[in-house]
């Protein structure tokens, strides 16, 4: 049958299906049809990054902490995330997403809405192009599932429609349609708190949100209640944006024990400090910026950043100011949960980043701190030659020994950043 005719925008949100699970179980013939978990170690603080569609009857979700998971599905393959085979797979994907269009926002590592208008050169049915995608993913061995609309919500929300290996369109002029029956939560940006007053003003679904006066949504959530309001009736003008700039480069660790001394703190700061330094010199970045966070055993968090002398993408040169900072946050024995560290400020002009890591305190910069290596020279060809035998064989091919001292210390939880995979 014809496709009836597409007047208008039209977005895919192209979203792979149990990515890290399905990759595993590409991987592993011997675990396809069983029920697979990539996520954290259940006795140690784990989370639960992906589950197969095996696991999910059982009730194990993304997200859930991996003890329920165990509980729920106990018979379960678990696994650890592989990062490097995760972000070759994807980037292979998103190399298919931008030969169909240059028109793609690759908003997590499994994850990216394209914008696939017909134009007056480009007459393809945009359902044509999806199925064509769906094709070349399956090709590379595993599946996805891509919603269509006219908006970047509503492919969103159809994109959870029909998964595994769904195809769900929704035509210009059928938003209303399709939204009205769906609670509330089920829009992005729409969360617990934000459903609860809606809830409390007899407002449960979208069609109801896309009836309600707009007024009383202003004055209940401010410019973001037109945004709802706009989005329940179908409308949304966020564009496909293309703009790939990066503000900040970080990374945590969230440990099974929490850390009470200050050679496994110092340890760990060292540790993360190498995986930003790395990343920063991977995007061939160099900031000003540094921000060092800290959770505790009461979840309580508290941050502080710093501005270096220079900007900078070695690890070696602004660890010991990390060292120094972290005096600001921690006490001996005090129990450290997480750590973050973080680096901004790429522009030459730019100024202190306040949102990075919800900064709580900026002290000024400290001169007198000296890097690990004085000597230059030794200092960047030290980290040229241990990025090169990574590069080659993998992140943990070289380590330095403090890395090595908290390796079994952490949950094994695999995040899907788009940023971690690049």
């Amino acid at each position: 049958m014809p496709l009836p005719s597409w007047k208008g925008p039209a977005i895919l949100l192209v979203d792979l299906d149990a990515f890290f699970a399905s990759v595993e179980q590409l991987d592993h013939p011997a675990w396809r049809g069983k029920p697979v978990i990539v996520g954290g170690d259940p006795d140690k603080r784990g989370v639960v990054s992906t589950a197969s569609y095996e696991a999910r009857p059982y009730g194990v979700r993304s997200a859930m902490p991996s003890s329920t998971a165990y509980r729920l599905c106990p018979h379960a393959i678990w696994t650890r995330g592989r990062f490097d085979r995760y972000r070759e797979v994807s980037n292979e994907i998103m190399d298919i997403l931008r030969s169909e269009t240059p028109h793609v926002q690759q908003v997590s590592i499994d994850e990216a809405f394209l914008d696939v208008s017909p134009t007056a050169v480009n007459r393809e049915h945009p359902v044509e192009v999806a199925r064509r995608i769906q094709r070349r993913v399956e090709e590379l061995g595993v599946t996805c599932s891509i919603g269509v609309g006219t908006s970047k919500t509503v492919a969103k929300i159809a994109s959870d429609m029909d998964k595994p290996r769904g195809l769900t369109v929704v035509y210009p002029g059928g938003e209303r349609d399709f939204l009205g029956p769906l609670p509330v939560r089920t829009m992005s940006g729409i969360g617990a708190a934000a459903e609860e007053k809606l809830r409390s003003r007899g407002i449960r679904t979208l069609g109801e949100l896309a009836d309600a006066d707009e007024g009383m949504l202003l004055r209940a959530f401010g410019k973001n209640g037109r945004v709802m309001h706009v989005r329940a009736n179908g409308g949304d003008d966020a564009p496909v944006a293309q703009d790939d700039s990066v503000k900040s480069v970080s990374n945590e660790m969230t440990f099974a024990v929490d850390l009470t001394a200050r050679d496994e703190v110092e340890g760990a700061i060292a540790t993360i400090a190498a995986k930003v330094g790395r990343r920063l010199r991977r995007k061939g970045l160099r900031g000003r910026t540094i921000s060092l966070r800290m959770r505790y055993d009461d979840r309580s968090v508290r941050s502080v950043q710093r501005q270096l002398a220079a900007p900078s993408d070695d690890e070696l040169v602004y660890t010991p100011l990390l060292h120094r900072m972290m005096d600001e946050l921690w006490r001996p024995g005090m129990p450290v949960r997480l750590i973050g560290v973080g680096m901004a400020g790429f522009e030459e002009d730019e100024g202190v980043q306040e949102a990075l890591f919800d900064i709580a305190k900026v002290a000024p910069s400290e001169d007198d701190v000296r890097p690990s290596i004085p000597d230059e020279g030794k200092r960047r060809g030290l980290i040229e030659a241990t990025d090169l035998v990574k590069d080659r064989f993998g992140e943990t091919a070289v380590r330095f020994g403090r890395e090595l001292r908290g390796e079994g210390n952490t949950t094994g939880s695999a995040a899907k950043n788009p940023a971690d995979y690049k």
